[in-house]
């Protein structure tokens, strides 16, 4: 129970601190981790607090006993999500226009824009494959 415990634990912290060309969404990248690494975590990482930044210093500090398996499928999911959160970023910039225009909002603020952006008509296509860059669709 004891694995099983650490395991869910593991996916309940990553997912919040955690896209689509080559990119993931934080629920699966969760998932493949805990799938792949999920044995690995609990025989070297016992004790850690499992956020995500810690979890990767624990895996990596310990690259040379975890299975081949979860090492490719780690680090795999960590790119996948630094790409979702850089797609993220640049919706501000990509659908500066929609936002003020269409949806009344500010740039400083675009997540609040995020509902209108989606279901708006008339936004351009660069906006389009930002927001499904940052996994919003």
């Amino acid at each position: 129970m004891v694995r099983g415990g650490t395991l869910i634990f593991a996916v309940a912290l990553i997912v919040p601190s955690l896209a689509a060309a080559e990119t993931i969404s934080f629920a699966d990248a969760a998932a493949t981790i805990a799938a792949n690494c999920a044995a690995d975590i609990t025989a070297n990482c016992r004790g850690v607090n499992l956020d995500s930044s810690r979890l990767k210093e624990c895996l990596s500090r310990n690259q040379d006993v975890i299975s081949p398996q979860c090492k490719a499928t780690y680090f795999q999911a960590l790119d996948a999500i630094q790409k979702r959160i850089a797609a993220r970023v640049t919706v501000a910039n990509a659908c500066q226009r929609e936002i003020v225009k269409l949806c009344a909002g500010s740039t400083k603020e675009t997540s609040k824009s995020i509902p209108c952006l989606v279901a708006s008509n008339g936004v351009s296509a660069r906006c389009q494959q930002a927001i499904g860059d940052a996994g919003y669709r």
